[in-house]
């Protein structure tokens, strides 16, 4: 039989795995300058709660961020343990929405990198112009603008705009994904923000866009998003791939920024 005792410690075990993998993450987002100096934020859900959640320390830049010193963040959006840093009020009114209405989503991750915000001003968003982008085609949600996210009411709205959805165009604002882990969220944000980048690109061609017909689109979706009920006979399996991913950034952020386990 399990202890108290045990339960307990397997509680901080997992607590402190799920630290050092946001850790990771956060400095991956600034490996691929997606940052925005101390603004935009990433957060994980703990295990056995809904409302308390990991979050960056308002203040530092995503490469100071480290496993021990991310905020544990309350319903009110106070620091639960005591701190010596505080909470971006902007941070706690999107992630705390997200985390509360989408039990799925342990993971939040929002950015206000260059090509999000691109392609987040633009009327038509993200379009299928090449294959990268079709990962997101028919699964990608958008939120329109209503100033800095400081007022808790526009939650209930930014839920509403997600819905089911995994990615969301926050318009003339940035970009956010959810995950059901940080890594998960991570890979998300970075094949969207390289779809954003490759649109901009084609885009400043001056040329006419390809688009592929609707049934390709969709397709090459399931493919992408390993939707086996989507996938036929003849395509072979590939299901493993974004654990592949994860692993070679992990021994890449564990040789460059070993400190973020610290």
């Amino acid at each position: 039989m399990t202890s108290t005792l045990d339960s307990d410690l397997a509680i901080e075990q997992n607590e402190w795995q799920l630290r050092v993998e946001l850790a990771a993450v956060y400095r991956l987002v600034a490996h691929f300058k997606m940052t925005d100096l101390v603004f935009s934020h990433i957060s994980q859900r703990l295990p056995g709660s809904t409302s308390r959640f990991l979050i960056n320390p308002y203040g530092l830049m995503f490469d100071e961020i480290t496993a021990s010193n991310l905020v544990v963040v309350g319903d009110d959006g106070e620091a639960v343990e005591s701190s010596e840093y505080r909470v971006n009020p902007a941070g706690f009114v999107i992630h705390s929405a997200i985390h509360s209405a989408r039990p799925d989503a342990h993971s939040v991750l929002h950015t206000h990198s260059r090509y999000g915000c691109a392609v987040a001003a633009q009327q038509s968003g993200l379009l299928p112009v090449n294959q990268t982008s079709m990962e997101f085609y028919g699964r990608l949600a958008y939120h329109d603008y209503e100033g800095v996210a400081l007022d808790d009411s526009e939650k209930s709205r930014l839920v509403a705009d997600l819905g089911t959805r995994n990615a969301l165009v926050l318009r003339n604002h940035g970009l956010l994904t959810v995950g059901s882990s940080a890594r998960r969220a991570f890979l998300r944000m970075f094949y969207l923000e390289r779809a954003c980048e490759m649109q901009i690109l084609a885009q400043s061609t001056g040329q006419p866009l390809v688009i592929p017909d609707a049934d390709v689109c969709e397709r090459t979706a399931a493919q992408l998003n390993n939707e086996k009920s989507a996938l036929t006979a003849d395509d072979r399996d590939n299901s493993d791939n974004w654990d592949l991913a994860w692993n070679a950034l992990q021994r890449m952020v564990d040789r460059l920024y070993p400190d973020y386990r610290k």
